[in-house]
Formats: C-alpha cells, sequence, structure tokens
C-alpha cells in the first residue's frame, strides 16, 4: 500500500507513521485476521494522520505511539461489523488469512512476529468485538487495563470483566509449540509426501488420533468440506481424495511458516490452489491439527 505524504516522502509525518506501521498492522490484524481489511484499516489511520497534521488548528500529539493505536483500534472495531456481516452469507468454515513468511529470511521472520497462531485466530472468532480488542491489546501486546480503557473509551473495570470473559473463552489461549521448529518442519514434509504419495500407513502414522481439520473454500476451492472433520481416518480419507485429484501435471510443494506453524503451499505452475497450516501435537512428532485454506481470494498475496 502506498501512503500519500503532505508534502516529500522523506517528510517526517511521513517517517513517524511508518515507525509503528507493523505495531499497528499486528494490533488490527489480529482483531480482524483478515489482511484486505487490515490494509484498508490503516488507509483510513493514515488519512486522519496526514489530516490532523495539515490541520493548521489541531493541538499537537504528544504521543504518537498512543494516538495510533487508539485510531487504529477503534477503526478495527468499526470495521468488525462489516467483518461480522460478511460471514453471516460465507460459505463453509472461515479461517484468518494467511501471513506467509520464509524462517530462512532474519528479515522475513521478523514480520509480523506479533500475530497469533491460526488456531487462536480460530478460537477469537468466538470472542465479542470488545473482548478480542482487549484481548489483543492485553495479552498480546501488554497494554495496562487503564490504558485500553482510554483507547477504547471504557472504563478500567469494563475492561477487566470483559479480560476476565475472554480469558473463560479461551481457556489456554496460545498453544505451546516444541522449541525445536526443526522437528515440526519434518512433521509437515512427512504429511504432505503421505499425501502426494498415496501412502495411507504413512499419512495415518503423521496425524495424531483426535487430529481435527479445517477447510475454507469459501465454496470455491477445491477442497468443500462445511464443517471441521475430527479423527485420523476421516482426515486421511478426505487428503486421500484430493490428492487423486490435483493437477494431471503435478504440484509444487513450499514450505514455510504462518505465525510459529508450518505450512505447505501447494502450487500448480505459479499458481496456488492451497494453503496448509500444520499445528503439531505437544511432542510435535504428530499433526494435532489442520488448517486448509484454499479459497483463492486468500490466497493472493502468496509467491
Amino acid at each position: 500500500m502506498t501512503y500519500r505524504a503532505p508534502h516529500r516522502a522523506d517528510d517526517e509525518v511521513t517517517e513517524r507513521f511508518l515507525g509503528y506501521r507493523e505495531l499497528l498492522f499486528s494490533v488490527v490484524y489480529n482483531m480482524l485476521g483478515s489482511i484486505a481489511d487490515t490494509e484498508d484499516v490503516l488507509q483510513e489511520v493514515w488519512l486522519a494522520w496526514a489530516a490532523r497534521h495539515r490541520d493548521p488548528h489541531a493541538q499537537p500529539i504528544e504521543n504518537a505511539r498512543a494516538y495510533l493505536v487508539r485510531a487504529a483500534a477503534n477503526q478495527a472495531l468499526a470495521r468488525r461489523v462489516e467483518v461480522s456481516r460478511r460471514r453471516e452469507t460465507y460459505v463453509g468454515p472461515w479461517l484468518p488469512e494467511p501471513i506467509v513468511v520464509d524462517e530462512q529470511d532474519a528479515a522475513s521472520a521478523l514480520v509480523r512476529k506479533e500475530s497469533l497462531s491460526t488456531a487462536v485466530l480460530v478460537v477469537l472468532e468466538t470472542l465479542s468485538p470488545l473482548e478480542r480488542a482487549v484481548f489483543v491489546l492485553h495479552d498480546v501486546f501488554g497494554f495496562p487495563h487503564t490504558e485500553i480503557g482510554d483507547i477504547l473509551g471504557r472504563t478500567p473495570a469494563a475492561v477487566r470483566q470483559a479480560a476476565a470473559r475472554a480469558r473463560r473463552h479461551l481457556h489456554s489461549p496460545q498453544p505451546r509449540h516444541p522449541a525445536d521448529p526443526e522437528v515440526r518442519a519434518q512433521v509437515t514434509e512427512r504429511f504432505a509426501e503421505a499425501v502426494l504419495g498415496g501412502d495411507l500407513p504413512a499419512l495415518l502414522q503423521v496425524l495424531a488420533p483426535d487430529v481435527t481439520l479445517w477447510t475454507d473454500s469459501g465454496g470455491r476451492g477445491p477442497a468443500r468440506s462445511l464443517r471441521p472433520v475430527h479423527g485420523r481416518e476421516a482426515v486421511a480419507a478426505i487428503f486421500t481424495a484430493v490428492a487423486a485429484d490435483l493437477p494431471s501435471g503435478g504440484v509444487d510443494i513450499r514450505y514455510r511458516w504462518v505465525a510459529g506453524d508450518p505450512c505447505a503451499l501447494v502450487f500448480s505452475g505459479d499458481s496456488p490452489l492451497a494453503a496448509v497450516v500444520i499445528e503439531p501435537d505437544a511432542r510435535g512428532t504428530r499433526i494435532a491439527a489442520i488448517y486448509s485454506i484454499t479459497n483463492p481470494d486468500k490466497l493472493t498475496g502468496i509467491r
């Protein structure tokens, strides 16, 4: 996205905004789970920021970080109304749009470092907009309740109540991944090789007995399960059927990461077919959950 400064590209106003852009992106994305909606919110925040600095009668902004986070969080809350309306007519499960990074690229690995895992973002969909905002600001970014009250225009007591409700819903909000990312990557590769090779015993071996599969196709992707699928045999049967329907010319698998979870990107030529995010079990040797995103609209930014 291009932000047009009121003066030169290296204008101080622009530089101050861009200095907080990653923070603002992470706050809003964790509240919305949509890259496109997040970018729209940031555009609105930028326009308000630039207009404020063009107004000769406006009071100086003493704390740019607080001002921008307040503007971004409230814009995100307002955007939730539209997002929720779209989800009411969405076909099948809705999953957050994946932010894919390359673990081997140090700069890329730091991008969106505060993004929550896919599993947590799915659970956050069960919260009210206020509960989700409070959880993101407090539990993810460490804002105190009093500051969150100022940001959202709520009393500290109301913020604490919303935080307590959110934690009751979430129970254990952030799954603990094994420390060794290489083990998680190996499990993902074993899974992909078993699926593409039609090796059912190997596929059953890598899946946990109580594995759950969520598939987000929006009614358009190749896999169209309208509800989560539970159990090793049922999940293996779905992937066996999907593999049989893959393009005759074969597919290319590229391994990446999504918020700390390994991800297998499935390509046909230069076109992405799916982003399959893997959540390992506590030991990291088997797969506890699979989030398969095949809606073409959610894959447009993947290369």
